[in-house]
């Protein structure tokens, strides 16, 4: 293990060398402002260091024979082992911070690691793998392949020389790779939609909360899998927060991504715009009227407020848009709330907002999710904690808690007889 995290250790010296040069091809290939790319390379030293630390702390077990009768002359001993091959698909939208989820663990367990990036953004993926062979890491150790994933993802989940698919993306791909990898018995670890609800309490602070929708909302121009995605706003506070919110989207300088003053770009694809477009349209079709924004031009898609949303709806329930759109659902009491929000077949995290933390604390508990925030987005995912959803979102948490059992064989060897 320590040879592994001196390589990696290299490796994190490589990529401050060229931190400018990875930023600037994640933002072109991307469309993200400069700032928000140079906070994701960032993000690999902090990451690439918290599971470092882990790894030399992965201390195997014994167990005494006096535990239970019959055992009295037993010694047990438990150890982690490697699992092999890990196949890491990896999705556009944070390809730098899920590449640091995966393959640090991956690598630092002792296991091979496959990365397949996305096909619309593979480059600082590319980048970073040739860091890694350039630190030391073998290319037996660490391979990218590109491509298509109805090709290369496909044989990847299909290949019983892969122990692990790791994959974070869809639910409709989750669903499928797990068909897959079932037939070789293939573990999987899947991180997939989310729909999550940001709930407005009429006791709440109406100014932080709006604040709070700039962060998890627009981030990543909407483009986050744990992004709030329904706001559950108490109707006495409605009017009030979507002002509030309006007067904070306007104030979001967007742009050029390669602008220092641009906080928000375009989404990954045309494609992806059209389909916010028709998501909106929807959503407005079933009864939401559009009070800001509504308009895309190419990639682009405008920050856009939606009111009067039924719980009805398709995005009160299981429609996920990926892009910067704030669906008001109003609600009357906190149970009825509640039961908006779990009324999905998502559960990936959530978030309360009251001054009441006994009424707040009560609400993020009853939430049918992986993660709950109370006065704050629910986008927020630390390196540390234990990240993943409940019931359509997801198997398997990941993060610095977690990820090593979901990359390593528990084996048992017993002396027996050996007191």
């Amino acid at each position: 293990v320590y040879k592994r995290v001196e390589l990696l250790s290299h490796f994190l010296e490589l990529v401050e060398r060229d931190k400018e040069d990875l930023a600037q091809t994640l933002s072109q290939e991307t469309g993200k402002p400069i700032t928000e790319a140079r906070a994701e390379i960032g993000n690999i030293p902090i990451a690439f260091r918290a599971f470092s630390e882990k790894a030399k702390h992965l201390y195997g077990e014994m167990i005494s024979g006096e535990q239970e009768a019959g055992q009295e002359k037993n010694v047990l001993l438990v150890k982690k082992e490697p699992l092999g091959v890990v196949a890491a698909i990896i999705p556009f939208n944070f390809p730098c911070d899920l590449f640091d989820q995966k393959v640090a663990p991956a690598l630092l367990a002792g296991n091979a690691c496959i990365v397949k990036p996305s096909t619309d953004n593979p480059l600082t993926l590319c980048k970073l793998s040739h860091l890694l062979n350039e630190a030391g890491v073998t290319a037996g150790a660490i391979e990218i392949v590109t491509g298509p994933g109805s090709t290369v993802g496909n044989a990847l989940t299909a290949d019983p020389d892969v122990n692990l698919v790791t994959l974070t993306g869809s639910t409709e791909v989750g669903i499928e790779t797990a068909k897959v990898c079932a037939e070789n018995l293939t573990h999987v670890a899947l991180e997939l939609g989310g729909n999550d609800a940001f709930i407005v309490l009429e006791d709440a602070d109406v100014a932080l909360a709006a604040k709070e929708l700039i962060w998890g909302r627009m981030y990543n121009t909407g483009q986050v899998c744990c992004a709030s995605k329904r706001f559950l706003v108490h109707r006495n506070l409605v009017e009030a927060f979507t002002k509030a919110a309006i007067e904070e989207i306007k104030a979001i300088p967007t742009g050029d991504p390669s602008d220092e003053k641009s906080r928000m770009g375009c989404l990954i694809s045309e494609k992806a715009a059209i389909k916010v477009e028709e998501q909106v349209a929807l959503t407005v079709k079933q009864g939401g009227k559009i009070v800001l924004g509504g308009k895309r031009n190419g990639a682009f898609y405008e920050p856009t407020v939606l009111v009067d949303v039924p719980k009805t709806a398709d995005v009160a329930k299981d429609m996920e848009i990926f892009g910067p759109v704030v669906p008001i659902i109003p609600f009357d009491t906190e149970e009825e709330a509640i039961a908006i929000a779990n009324a999905s077949k998502f559960g990936l995290c959530g978030c309360v907002f009251s001054q009441n933390m006994k009424t707040a604390a009560r609400v993020a508990n009853a939430l049918e999710c992986g993660g709950a925030v109370i006065n704050g987005a629910s986008f927020f995912r630390s390196f540390e904690m234990p990240f993943g959803g409940y019931k359509f979102s997801g198997i398997g948490t990941e993060g610095v808690m977690s990820t090593f059992d979901e990359m390593t064989h528990t084996k048992t060897i017993v002396l027996k007889n050996i007191l």
